[in-house]
């Protein structure tokens, strides 16, 4: 099943008041890493998958790529990514990320964010992304690190003074669907280990070029409860080359 929350207007309208929603990148906390390993975009062929607003694809254009495609099942987020990218060419097609299907060597670039822990078949993604690539590219991903997925309860464990005592890890193992809360329940996540990520982009032919477990960085870090991100990683970053 391909769930798409970000069509109700109830979640549409929480995501919408995110920090990385309303300042773009710089308000991604994950951006300060995944900016360094975004490789050279001027005059290459970038493909977003799961591109919500578009940011991504707004900075590949900014930084004179030759053409931007993004890919998102949600009409909500494309209908707000087609208006903030007004005038620049960037191209929007509503589908699923499972479903893409593109002509072999056809990217230099496909880069993903937050969006591979809503799909349930990572490998075959993967396949896909490399099928598409050009020999040389890059394939760069960032997803809700395994620590942060395994259990459906994504939150930490408080003390009666209502401080954050620490994180809860358990059926770190055990992969698979999640039922979860994010800006409303029932949201549908899949957890996978680390080793299940990286072994998946080595077996569909990628090299392995960087793996990143962001901490915040240190201009976020008197934000309200910014400092407990250092107690345990929040988010995963792989980077690899075809």
């Amino acid at each position: 099943m391909k769930q798409n929350k970000y069509d109700e207007a109830e979640f549409f309208d929480a995501y919408g008041k995110m920090e990385r929603s309303l300042k773009g990148l710089e308000g991604a906390g994950e951006w300060h890493v995944l900016r360094t390993l975004i490789p050279e975009l001027r005059d290459r062929s970038v493909l977003d998958l799961g591109c919500g607003y578009g940011w991504h694809c707004l900075y590949a254009h900014e930084q004179g790529a030759s053409d931007v495609t993004g890919i998102d099942i949600s009409a909500k987020m494309l209908e707000k990514a087609s208006t903030l990218a007004q005038g620049t060419g960037i191209q929007y097609m509503r589908l699923p990320v499972e479903d893409i299907v593109f002509p072999p060597d056809r990217f230099d670039v496909v880069i993903s964010s937050l969006a591979f822990h809503y799909v349930e078949d990572f490998g075959a993604i993967c396949e896909k992304i490399y099928n598409c690539m050009k020999p040389g590219g890059t394939f760069l991903f960032s997803v809700e690190h395994p620590v942060f997925t395994a259990r459906s309860e994504q939150s930490w464990e408080y003390g009666e003074d209502g401080k954050a005592l620490y994180w809860p890890l358990d059926n770190y193992q055990s992969e698979g669907q999640r039922i979860t809360s994010f800006l409303t329940d029932n949201v549908v996540k899949y957890h996978r280990t680390l080793a299940t990520y990286i072994n998946a982009v080595i077996q569909a032919g990628f090299v392995v070029t960087a793996v990143a477990e962001p901490k915040p960085a240190e201009d976020k870090l008197d934000i309200p409860g910014m400092r407990d991100e250092l107690r345990r990683p929040m988010f995963l970053i792989i980077s690899a080359t075809k």
